[in-house]
């Protein structure tokens, strides 16, 4: 048998992050006998991608930036469509970016529906216009999730679904090294080291970290030995940088994934902005409090179409308030400096919050198979089952496949 060709796409950064490791656990399971075509960036092409299309045209982000570039990015999604069903690839797997990636889908849907079409990490339907589960199912032939509640919405509209596992799990959250983390910036034993996040765009800096400042002052004078370490970005490190320069604890910045991931093993607590870190601290199992704000307006919006009751992941699978959120109005120095100091001097309070998470943690798949690597089962399982229709069989509806990838 050929070896199969997997057509990917890729639309931004995170994308290609998936796609890479989705790339290298096929060539794994299979020996190396797989080839790839399709989109993506750097690391899809350190794992043998020739990309159609810079990544650059497609990671677009807002409205206004769009507009300008919208009658290219409808080119390069025709011409996606076009290599695809001349291509005639055992599978297209779509990695994210629906706003890219279901345009092609619709096109090769509709010039060749004999391929089979597979759309990595599920829509948010759990979270707001649940009407998607619908669309999707209408349109691709398997759906791999990353969270273990979200295959049902899928799977009561007739798309097959299969939870895979969460990305953040094939990082470094939950293997940093505290001990080298406090050798290195010279932290004594005494040093109550605080993770600081106030997220990786500039809007969040801009509207978190004066609130983070004024929070850990109210902390120091019952916290003498308090230190902030602040993991930061290279988009937003000057202005970071800039802001931490003159608080009145001792504040170390630090880049890079190894030494993030030391700073939360050296950490008892960590006050953090909304977002993917979340899991990074729930698998690093570092207890945290978590802060958002966003523009009044936005909020009002938002609140119209949100059908959940918390922002954080960890939350949202509990289905209760293990992590403390204060969003909004709540999200003022006074407030979290009383949550997060409750963590910093109530032993039992961090230790509850970290057997917590740990379920998390598992659910996320912590400890068993990459989730690349279950993914990239179910797709092989799909490109098998597209090659037995080919001789005659009816299509398959993939039934098998999450019995396949837990094998």
């Amino acid at each position: 048998m050929s070896a199969p060709l997997l057509f990917l796409i890729a639309g931004e950064p995170s994308g290609d992050a998936l796609g890479a490791r989705l790339m290298a656990a096929l060539k794994r399971l299979t020996g190396g006998n797989v080839r790839f075509a399709g989109i993506g960036g750097e690391r899809m092409a350190a794992e043998g991608l020739r990309s159609l299309v810079p990544l650059s045209e497609l990671a677009l982000f807002g409205i206004v930036e769009l507009l300008p570039h919208l009658p290219n990015l409808l080119r390069r999604i025709d011409e996606t469509a076009k290599s695809i069903v001349a291509a005639r690839p055992d599978a297209v797997i779509g990695i994210d970016s629906p706003g890219f990636t279901v345009r092609v889908a619709k096109r090769v849907r509709k010039a060749a529906p004999e391929i089979p079409l597979v759309h990595y990490v599920a829509p948010t339907v759990w979270a707001w216009r649940p009407g998607r589960a619908a669309k999707y199912a209408a349109l691709y032939d398997h759906l791999l999730a990353l969270l273990p509640f979200e295959p049902p919405y899928f799977e009561r509209v007739g798309l097959p679904c299969s939870f895979v596992g969460h990305p953040v799990v094939e990082g470094g959250a939950g293997k940093g090294d505290g001990a080298r983390f406090r050798a290195r910036f010279g932290l004594s034993e005494s040093s109550r080291v605080v993770a600081v996040l106030p997220g990786s765009r500039r809007g969040e800096v801009n509207r978190l970290l004066p609130d983070f400042r004024a929070t850990l002052e109210r902390l120091l004078p019952d916290h003498p030995d308090l230190v902030a370490a602040v993991p930061t970005v290279s988009t937003v490190r000057d202005r970071v940088a800039g802001e931490i320069a003159g608080w009145p604890m001792r504040t170390i910045l630090v880049e890079g994934d190894e030494a993030k991931y030391d700073a939360f093993a050296a950490a008892e607590v960590a006050l953090a902005a909304s977002g993917t870190v979340a899991l990074e601290l729930a698998l690093s199992r570092l207890p945290a409090v978590i802060a958002y704000r966003l523009n009044p307006v936005t909020v009002a919006l938002y609140r119209r179409l949100i059908r959940v009751r918390y922002v954080n992941l960890v939350n949202l699978m509990l289905d209760r308030m293990l992590v403390p959120e204060l969003l909004q109005r709540d999200c003022r120095p006074d407030r979290l400096a009383a949550e997060l100091g409750r963590l910093l001097d109530d032993r039992q309070a961090r230790a509850r919050q970290v057997d917590g998470v740990a379920e998390v943690a598992r659910w996320l798949g912590q400890g068993g198979l990459p989730p690349s690597e279950r993914a990239a089962r179910v797709i092989l399982d799909i490109v098998s089952g597209a090659a037995q229709n080919s001789l005659g069989q009816n299509r398959p509806g993939w039934t098998e496949t999450t019995q396949a990838q837990e094998r």
